[in-house]
């Protein structure tokens, strides 16, 4: 006997952008992602404006492309978004070589990664009772 998949109705639509073939590894790309995971959209694009790495372009570039996904493919209010999951994975790897003393070669790796970066619409927080 095989198990019926229950679907759920009610589950919210996520927002999806990829970035292929970016030119850093995924351990520096890692701290950076993990620092904009559950913040609005706006603040995340902010934090990665200020922040000093170089990397934090094709980031932001990441996110712009999805916040557009969701205006114009799912008409999401985009003062709602929400960073939902940011991750990385590793890609190729390019192998150079330099050359060192006495003939010898010491190798060169240049490693790239894809950025992922999922949208979600932030739900309304429902206030019980009044604040005094």
């Amino acid at each position: 006997m095989s198990k019926k998949k229950s679907t759920n109705k009610s589950q919210e639509k996520t927002v999806r952008s990829i970035n292929n073939n970016v030119r850093s590894s995924v351990r520096k790309l890692n701290p950076i992602l993990k620092g904009i995971v559950g913040k609005k959209v706006d603040i995340a694009i902010r934090d990665l404006q200020f922040s000093e790495k170089r990397i934090t372009r094709d980031i932001r570039k990441t996110i712009s492309s999805a916040v557009a996904n969701a205006e114009n493919n799912f008409q999401y209010d985009i003062d709602k978004l929400v960073v939902k999951e940011a991750y990385c994975g590793k890609k190729i790897i390019m192998k150079r070589f330099r050359p060192r003393a006495k003939g010898r070669a010491a190798p060169i790796l240049k490693p790239y990664s894809s950025v992922t970066i999922i949208l979600s619409e932030a739900k309304k927080m429902e206030s019980h009772g009044s604040k005094s």
